[in-house]
């Protein structure tokens, strides 16, 4: 037998990096959809009466299998007894199943209908059932997660390991900044539900991505089958123990929680805090936050190959989470409300997500055997699923009760323009399907409101010297005035739009000169997350001094020379 016949597939660059990218392509859709609901959020409140308090329950559904019922755990678990290939393909199944629940939920049911719950309370099962189909995406999503984690350990240790895991993320992060980049505006321009199905059709393409791999890694395995690779030992649940018995892994999992916790849920409403500190366009919105994550796709395999070759792994987690503060701290001024200043701000926040993750996944073979790293990377993730599940929810439930006449205001806004329709349309005897009528509500709330809040700055009336029956009636005279000036014939379409137009216009005033409150004070909000910061810095430091302690050669480079 050859030399060239006995080396590994892995020893050929063109075969792990291809590897590494076909693999990758699973998460770009996961990521997409991650940030793809929480990006329209104020279109959820305008089409469907969602609150504050449902969307932060939606977002924070994610986590709730893989906390509540360890299926975190489960995965890790099953991915060191299984193997890559299994659990990757029924992962992105799963991805696929929870994210075509979702879509249904949000399309399909009612948007009044609410349910009683234990724990929860009254709750719509509109958001219920989206939230139920985001959860078992969320356990997919972190199974293939770790399941690429692990993959990219075989293929890479020893080598480009840093970089890898870095290209991996930047790839999927493309996902994150697609989102947050076209979400909004293409829901803006079709419907609210048109971003979830975009994702579903992204969980297909990700699982035939998978599928790609799979042949991949079976010619890997075939490569090595005849050579002298050592034997390790099997997995075994009394493994678990040693995991969570070590310092440094509780360090790197809190870090991991406190610093993903100060980003992904900033990022699931930085769109609308965008429009309601900042007052950028709702069709721009997404663009600034799409920064941090586009900003990362280039400067985390950097800082990972930095970490390959010259070490200092600890050193760029400190680095990471003292920027992360200073970020948050500034977003959290009141007076610093320039949207050139919140770019700035978010690419810094960019340069610290680099810093931080590009030197944590690849710290954590060096502290655990291989064989225990499926359960290990699962541990995790399940620690930080367990702060993805309340730091949502919090921020939800608090910008709620930070804002308590927001969410009843839009949808007086709401419920006035559905009675401007209705009459218009009764008194010209015009019909028009349900569908159509409900586009077209949606459509001139959404606009009233984003021009408010985008263009038009007063100190609000208090809630409670707030005449919200005398304000409708206006509003629904004022309109009905305006239909009256404009032609209604045959064209239902043409009539629609003309409506739109001139109730758009015809409220606009009766809201400004009211100065009804519909803008959002995200304060509160953004002081958790100053919170986070300070915490990812002490963690970040007690981690730096174990590993000089214990010497598990985290300032030390990742390749082998």
């Amino acid at each position: 037998m050859t030399e060239a016949i006995q080396k590994s597939l892995r020893e050929s660059p063109v075969a792990r990096w291809t590897a590494m990218v076909v693999v990758s392509l699973s998460m770009f859709g996961a990521y997409y959809f991650n940030y793809a609901g929480s990006s329209v959020k104020p279109l959820l409140e305008t089409a469907l009466g969602w609150t504050s308090k449902d969307v932060g329950l939606y977002t924070g559904s994610y986590p709730w299998f893989n906390v509540f019922l360890f299926m975190l755990i489960f995965s890790g678990i099953i991915l060191d007894k299984l193997g890559i290939r299994f659990t990757g393909l029924a992962a992105t199944g799963i991805m696929v199943i929870g994210t075509g629940i979702n879509y249904w939920a949000m399309t399909s049911l009612p948007s009044d209908t609410i349910v009683m719950l234990p724990l929860f309370g009254a709750i719509k099962s509109q958001v219920l059932f989206s939230c139920l189909g985001f959860a078992l995406f969320g356990v997919g999503s972190e199974a293939t997660g770790i399941t690429l984690s692990k993959a990219i350990v075989k293929w890479f240790k020893g080598k480009e390991l840093a970089l890898a895991m870095g290209l991996q993320m930047s790839i999927a992060r493309l996902g994150t900044a697609l989102a947050l980049a076209v979400s909004l505006p293409i829901a803006i321009k079709y419907s609210y539900s048109t971003p979830i199905l975009l994702a579903f059709v992204l969980m297909l393409l990700g699982l035939i991505a998978f599928i790609v791999y799979v042949v991949l890694d079976k010619r890997l395995d075939a490569s090595e089958k005849d050579l002298e690779i050592e034997e390790e030992e099997p997995f075994r649940i009394k493994d678990i123990v040693s995991i969570v018995s070590n310092k440094a892994f509780w360090y790197i999992a809190i870090l991991c929680v406190l610093f993903y916790g100060a980003v992904f849920p900033f990022l699931f409403y930085a769109p609308d805090f965008m429009i309601n500190k900042y007052h950028v366009a709702p069709k721009l919105a997404g663009l600034i936050p799409m920064l941090l994550p586009f900003g990362t796709i280039f400067l985390t395999p950097l800082f990972g190959g930095i970490y390959d070759k010259k070490g200092k792994g600890a050193t760029i987690m400190i680095i990471g989470a003292v920027m992360l503060l200073f970020v948050h701290i500034f977003l959290a001024i009141p007076f610093i409300s320039q949207w050139v200043i919140a770019a700035i701000l978010v690419v810094i926040l960019g340069i610290a997500f680099s810093l931080v993750p590009s030197a944590m996944w690849p710290s954590v073979p060096k502290i655990i055997p291989e064989r225990q790293l499926g359960t290990a990377y699962a541990v995790i993730f399940y620690i930080q699923n367990i702060g993805l599940w309340l730091i949502p929810t919090v921020l939800g439930t608090v910008l709620a009760t930070s804002n308590p006449a927001v969410a009843p205001n839009k949808a007086l806004i709401k419920s006035s323009i559905e009675v401007s329709f209705n009459k218009a349309l009764a008194e010209n005897n015009i019909n028009i399907k349900t569908k159509q009528l409900n586009d077209a509500i949606e459509k001139t709330t959404g606009r009233i409101v984003d021009s408010i809040v985008q263009s038009t700055f007063y100190q609000p009336t208090p809630q409670n010297a707030l005449n919200a029956e005398q304000l409708k009636n206006a509003i629904i005279a004022s309109n009905l005035l305006a239909a009256k000036q404009i032609n209604l014939g045959n064209d239902n379409k043409a009539s629609l739009q003309a409506m739109i137009k001139a109730y758009t216009k015809s409220t606009y005033p009766i809201i400004k000169n009211a100065k009804l409150n519909i803008t959002y004070n995200y304060e509160n909000d953004i002081l958790i997350f100053v919170l986070l910061g300070v915490l990812s810095v002490v963690v970040s430091l007690l981690l730096k001094a174990e590993d000089k302690k214990k010497g598990y050669g985290l300032e030390l480079p990742n390749m082998e020379k």
